[in-house]
């Protein structure tokens, strides 16, 4: 087994591509806001790598976004059941470059992008219809031109402090290996009871 977390997370996100029905890149994102309330939500993994870490976007205006102006403290999990297996992280999110954004927003679809526009995310919604007519209006105020990434749309990287990969293991022995970060940068591994 790999004493590298991001070369054993490859490993096994590469199994899950090949064994998950629907959505192997799926996470649950824990945020606490300002007000110390927990929140979490799904979202998708658009990247990983030793030096962004694990990349994810959104609207900043979402709860989401503004949880995290307020605490950069996050926590990600993987759930791969097909594998029985899971990955925790924890650690802080910083903003992805700008231009890692643009190039995300850039490769969505069309709908996608105009949903990105339509929609105040999180906020209360009147009606169905009326998401509806903000999107046809994003359609018409666009046309058949390029669509820009909205101001309020970013990516975001978690830089991890922890890595936990989790495996089951019969009569509840499950295998639970912890990688912490430390202060050089490098990583100390550890295990811990199931």
């Amino acid at each position: 087994m790999s004493d590298d977390p991001f070369a054993l997370f490859d490993a096994w996100f590469a199994e899950a591509k090949a064994s998950e029905p629907n959505d192997p890149d799926a996470m649950a994102l824990a945020t606490v806001g300002g007000d110390g309330r927990p929140s979490v939500r799904m979202v998708l993994l658009k990247g990983v790598d030793r030096r962004a870490g694990f990349t994810f976007h959104t609207n900043s205006r979402s709860r989401k976004g503004r949880d995290i102006a307020a605490n950069d403290a996050v926590a990600l999990m993987f759930h791969w059941k097909s594998l029985r297996r899971q990955v925790r992280i924890e650690g802080r999110v910083i903003a992805a470059p700008e231009e890692v954004s643009d190039s995300y927003f850039a490769s969505r679809g069309r709908q996608s992008q105009l949903s990105a526009w339509a929609s105040e995310q999180s906020r209360p919604l009147e009606s169905r219809a009326l998401l509806e007519e903000r999107q046809a209006a994003m359609a018409a105020r666009f046309g058949g031109g390029e669509i820009p990434r909205p101001p309020h749309w970013h990516g975001y990287c978690v830089e991890p402090r922890t890595i936990e990969f989790w495996s089951d293991g019969a009569h509840r022995l499950h295998d639970r290996r912890l990688f912490t970060r430390t202060g050089d940068g490098s990583w100390s591994e550890g295990r811990l009871y199931p």
